[in-house]
């Protein structure tokens, strides 16, 4: 093994799991990279980051600020500038960070219409356990089939549907052949969205 990925595609890596998860790998791997990568739909992301980080992970990924949080990964500003000063500090310009965040802020307007619409983040995704793609594109498809005013029973039926199918890996494909007609029968029969 060359490097050691913990591949955490919803989000729901807590704070405390990163430390007692990576904290225990790194101890029986003294020498092992360990790469950690989280969505952060729950808004947990940067502090899970950094409780990993301090447990002796190697590598963390994030997303530029302006493209960061909801079921994208957290904030890399957020992330160098809570370990500037520390025995952690990633000796990364937060000044430059900063200059290449505010080009893709004003490039990430010209895609706003292919956008999913989500607005912040949530910590119901301990609930349903959604990934971060499944997710963004789970609420657009409820949009473009009117379906918009019950997303918040759409993720519970996809919990639920989750539940049915023995807790099933969170693989965005394997989710999407499950999503996709469920939608199209929550459409016909809204009543099912009852779940």
């Amino acid at each position: 093994i060359h490097v050691l990925g913990i591949k955490d595609m919803a989000g729901l890596l807590k704070p405390a799991a990163a430390k007692l998860l990576v904290g225990a790998i790194r101890k029986e791997f003294p020498d092992l990279p360990i790469h950690v990568h989280t969505h952060d739909t729950a808004m947990t992301g940067v502090a899970t980051h950094l409780a990993a980080a301090e447990a002796g992970a190697d590598a963390v990924d994030c997303a530029m600020d302006s493209l960061s949080g909801t079921t994208s990964q957290p904030s890399l500003g957020a992330v160098v500038g809570a370990l500037q000063g520390t025995e952690y500090d990633t000796n990364l310009d937060l000044a430059q960070i900063t200059a290449v965040n505010d080009y893709w802020e004003e490039t990430r307007g010209l895609y706003a219409p292919f956008e999913s619409g989500q607005k912040s983040g949530s910590a119901d995704v301990y609930e349903h356990e959604m990934p971060g793609g499944q997710y963004t594109n789970l609420l657009f498809q409820s949009q473009q089939l009117g379906l918009s005013g019950r997303w918040p029973a759409i993720k519970k039926a996809y919990a639920a549907a989750n539940n049915l199918c023995g807790d099933i890996i969170k693989v965005t494909t394997a989710i999407q052949q499950r999503t996709k007609p469920a939608l199209l029968k929550f459409k016909q029969q809204p009543a099912l969205l009852q779940i």
